[in-house]
């Protein structure tokens, strides 16, 4: 059974593996998501996190909320900046999803200074979601980011507003940028010192896509993909015992991945990843 730690300040005990429901996409039938189900529940996956914009995901998680929403702790996104288009964007999502609150919303990919100032400026979208917490749709608010900047977008914005958690990426690639690796551990000090949960993304990318490259998964990055090989990916972000890790897009995956955190008995050593790293010729997604 996969660990459970507590989500920030929320009072939930969420499991360490996310399920990243960007997975559901590009999947057209409800019978196709649904034994996913069971394979989240044997592993005790007890979170599940979405978007506005994953094209059919919402849908496929809203069935099972009929049943199931008291076992997950359920999180979507709004990418919207501004306020009308924000709510209406939580209202389809509550409606896709078929229930009457989300545990979690968050803005989603506020990649620069500009993007966080429109989420914060007079008629933005954290108005929408305040309204919507204050009516009970919502209990809790965060804020996700991709890219270089990452790091102090979510830091400038832990400055201005008291956030449940954030979310970017952390994987080996990353982390070999001396920028990057400071500005991460910069926002980890901030999010252990204001209880605020931090979620990782892309913990099992192997590099992007090569031109002309014959796409294996559905992800938009290649992702490794041999089971030792994600051993290694997955241990390195569970080796950091503050990080949740948020499961890859692609459901063929999903079981290697869980496979690897059951497994997870410790981080790698240094020297395993710099041969992980060679051996596959990994790069980071931004540079």
């Amino acid at each position: 059974m996969i660990q459970k730690m507590p989500f920030g300040k929320t009072g939930h005990e969420s499991s360490r593996l996310i399920f990243g429901a960007a997975a559901f996409s590009g999947i057209r039938r409800q019978s196709a998501a649904d034994p996913i189900l069971e394979i989240l529940l044997r592993h005790g996956i007890n979170h599940i996190d979405v978007a506005a914009s994953y094209g059919l995901a919402e849908l496929r998680v809203g069935p099972w909320m009929k049943i199931h929403r008291a076992d997950f702790f359920l999180a979507t996104k709004t990418g919207e900046r501004s306020r009308a288009k924000a709510a209406a964007e939580i209202r389809r999502s509550l409606k896709r999803l078929q229930t009457d609150h989300v545990d979690l919303v968050q803005f989603h990919a506020v990649e620069t200074m500009e993007e966080l100032e429109k989420v914060f400026r007079k008629g933005g979208a954290l108005e929408a979601a305040l309204e919507a917490r204050e009516r009970n749709l919502v209990r809790f608010i965060g804020i996700t980011s991709h890219g270089l900047e990452a790091p102090d977008v979510l830091l400038a914005a832990l400055d201005r507003f008291e956030f449940a958690s954030v979310l970017l990426p952390c994987n080996y690639p990353m982390l070999r940028n001396p920028a990057y690796a400071a500005g991460f551990r910069r926002l980890a000090a901030a999010c252990a010192e204001r209880g605020v949960a931090l979620q990782t993304i892309k913990s099992i990318c192997r590099r992007p896509w090569p031109e002309r490259a014959k796409r294996r998964t559905t992800t938009w990055y290649e992702t490794l993909t041999e089971p030792e090989d994600v051993a290694r990916a997955v241990g390195f972000v569970l080796g950091r015992p503050q990080l949740f890790l948020n499961t890859a897009s692609d459901v063929n995956l999903l079981p290697v991945i869980l496979d690897a955190a059951d497994r997870y008995a410790g981080p790698p050593s240094d020297a395993d990843m710099e041969k992980l790293a060679a051996a596959r010729e990994m790069a980071p997604l931004w540079a």
